[in-house]
């Protein structure tokens, strides 16, 4: 089966170019959040720091902050803040998920044990709240710490959802709203506070990273039907029994003895790869991958659309460019 073909219009560098030093500012407050001297402790940081990501979220604070006014130094640490508790949330999705690997080396918990992985996510989270409350960032702890509860929320309805096998587009649709759209609009909410924004040009971001994070989530469930790892197992969230957008809008539009078939295999927990090679074809051939694609186009649509109604800005065109590397990235 092929996998879902987009080319990047734009590489990473060319966006996080227009905030280069703001974005070595950021690392500064990250590296001195997380500095420890305490012997383990600081062991495991370095080794989970050393398998740096694309950081995309603090990107997209100081992108915002940037559009909608100015970065200040208070962007700088919305960024750090940001930055700490998406660590932490991926350390713990780690344990929860008993994965072995992230971002190509071995998990902390494959390497110290999940009690180690848990304590560090705890760590990288209390360093987030005491950044904020040391500089009084209220207004920007409130959103994020609204995002946290959006997004525990979101993984627990999916746990729920996923035992039962009940799931629906709207139902889809919440999930991931709250357990990865809320972080990035987050993102953007906390870039525009930290530039004074008003509440019109507040609001505005707020949906736009609301937007671009649906869209963001819908990738990456189109990765899971592709035909090469992209840091988890092709095929892992039909093990997990996840029914993600392209899988529910090929049940949707599929024969009833077709669709009792396809979740039968998928109760099973998808185990064998000749089922797993039966669901990606039944996905496939119906259009469920053409229809979450299109929705995740749409998605994005409405993110730039959003843009317009601010002035015309390096940084403005920055964001609509990092929209579409968000639905052509290829991980």
């Amino acid at each position: 089966m092929s996998p879902i073909r987009n080319e990047p219009v734009v590489a990473l560098q060319d966006f996080q170019s227009v905030v280069k030093g703001d974005l070595r500012e950021f690392s500064r407050h990250f590296r001195d959040a997380v500095h420890v001297e305490h012997g383990l402790l600081n062991l495991v940081i370095r080794y989970f720091l050393r398998q740096k990501g694309k950081r995309i979220r603090p990107l997209l604070v100081l992108l915002t902050a940037k559009t909608c006014g100015g970065i200040r130094e208070r962007s700088h640490r919305a960024a750090a803040l940001v930055e700490l508790l998406h660590t932490a949330t991926l350390v713990h999705d780690d344990v929860v998920d008993e994965s072995e690997k992230r971002r190509g080396a071995f998990s902390i918990n494959a390497l110290w044990g999940n009690k180690v992985a848990v304590l560090l996510g705890d760590y990288f989270l209390s360093r987030g709240l005491l950044l904020a409350l040391d500089h009084e960032d209220h207004d920007i702890l409130q959103v994020l710490s609204n995002a946290v509860k959006r997004m525990s929320e979101g993984e627990l309805r999916q746990v729920q959802r996923s035992r039962r096998m009940e799931i629906d587009e709207d139902s889809y649709y919440k999930i991931i709203s709250d357990k990865t759209a809320s972080l990035i609009s987050a993102c953007t909410q906390c870039g525009a506070l930290s530039a004074n924004a008003n509440q019109s040009r507040l609001q505005s971001m707020a949906e736009f990273g609301e937007q671009l994070g649906l869209a963001f989530q819908i990738r990456d469930d189109l990765f899971d039907f592709g035909t090469q790892e992209i840091g988890k197992p092709v095929g892992a969230d039909i093990q997990k029994k996840l029914i993600t957008l392209p899988l529910i809008h090929a049940l949707e539009v599929t024969n009833p003895s077709t669709r009792r078939k396809i979740l039968n295999i998928i109760r099973t927990g998808g185990k064998k790869k000749q089922h797993r090679e039966t669901i990606f074809k039944f996905v496939e051939s119906t259009g469920g991958l053409s229809y979450a694609k299109q929705r995740m186009e749409h998605h994005v649509r409405s993110a730039q659309s959003l843009l317009e109604s601010f002035p015309e800005s390096e940084a403005r065109r920055a964001m609509h460019a990092l929209s579409e590397y968000v639905i052509a990235r290829k991980k």
